[in-house]
Formats: structure tokens, sequence, C-alpha cells
């Protein structure tokens, strides 16, 4: 069983924690039509990922009410840079693979803002830094979905673009089939 971490509002756990987690994200719903992928992967296929260990997801709750206000996945990965023509440079990283608020939550609870932020900070990366402490992690990366709300986003979170040239470098390199069309975006930790 994953330590449960909390804040002032909510608390987080492994997505195996609590038996009422598999019957709970049937009720998770995202409201923007292009976000729902992110719903249809934490309803479809969070649990056969879990089983096989290609990614750990997270489920935030509230305080409160217990109702999910969130979720969140991670993997591990790398991605290359091109230092030059001949030669690439690996870069340690861990993947937030999934990121999503749950819009039902935040229609019931309006006065409730910056949940994805505090989600961030308060979570996402606590959780990296104690990886940190047992393995090498130079960064954590997003591919994002091509919206510019979402891009401008990310970036006052702290993630960053690469040169075009270089982002196409990780496209070719390392980016997911299931990633197509979206967004390479990074911090360096």
């Amino acid at each position: 069983m994953t330590p449960v971490i909390t804040d002032e509002n909510f608390y987080c756990q492994h997505l195996f924690d609590s038996e009422s987690n598999l019957a709970a994200i049937q009720d998770f719903f995202v409201s923007q039509p292009t976000g729902k992928g992110l719903e249809l992967y934490l309803k479809n296929s969070a649990s056969s990922e879990e089983g096989v260990g290609s990614a750990r997801t997270y489920i935030v709750k509230s305080k409160m009410t217990d109702e999910i206000a969130a979720y969140f996945s991670l993997r591990s990965g790398l991605f290359t840079v091109s230092a030059t023509e001949d030669y690439f440079h690996t870069i340690s990283a861990v993947e937030l693979s999934n990121f999503a608020v749950n819009s039902a939550f935040q229609k019931k609870f309006p006065h409730m803002e910056k949940i994805g932020r505090t989600v961030f900070t308060d979570f996402i990366l606590p959780i990296v830094d104690s990886a940190r402490t047992v393995i090498g992690i130079q960064a954590l990366y997003i591919y994002a979905l091509p919206e510019e709300h979402l891009i401008e986003y990310y970036k006052s979170l702290g993630f960053e673009r690469l040169e075009i040239d270089e982002e196409q470098f990780v496209h070719q390199h390392v980016k997911p089939k299931y990633d197509e069309g979206c967004i390479f975006m990074y911090q360096l930790l």
C-alpha cells in the first residue's frame, strides 16, 4: 500500500490502494472534448497498465467528500536531445503521461480553484522528488494536447518547449504513437 499524501483539502493514493477507487473512477468526467482520451484512459486502461507495470496511476480525492477531484499517471522514461549532428544526449526523466481534473467535481465545487496546480505542486512533484532519492531523474516531461491554453498552463507550471528542430528530434526518437499530435514539454528538476 502506498503512503497517502495529503494537503489542506485533498489526499492522494494509488489507484489500487482502495477497493472503492475502481468503482469511483467510473464517475470521472472530462468536459473538454479533446480531453475525453484522459477520461477513457482512467476508466478503461489504467488498471491494465498497472497490471503490467507500465504506469502508476494516482487518484486525488477531496478530504471533505472522498470524491475524486483529479488523477494523474506517471511512468519512467527518458528523452534525447541532439547535441551535434552525430551525437545525442539522453536525459533520465519521469513522464507525466496522464493528468486531468474531474469536471464533475469542479462543477460541484466551483469555489475550489486551481485544482490542477494544487495536484501538480502538492502531489506530483513530491512523488517525483521521492523517486529521485532512489534513482536518477533529471527531468519531468509531458506530451501536451496541442491547445494554446494548455501549452500556456503547462508553462505556468514550469514546463518549457524545445526549439522546433530539437522537438522534432524527440518526436522521431521517443514519442509514443498514442501521443501523436501532442507537444513535448519538459522541466529540469
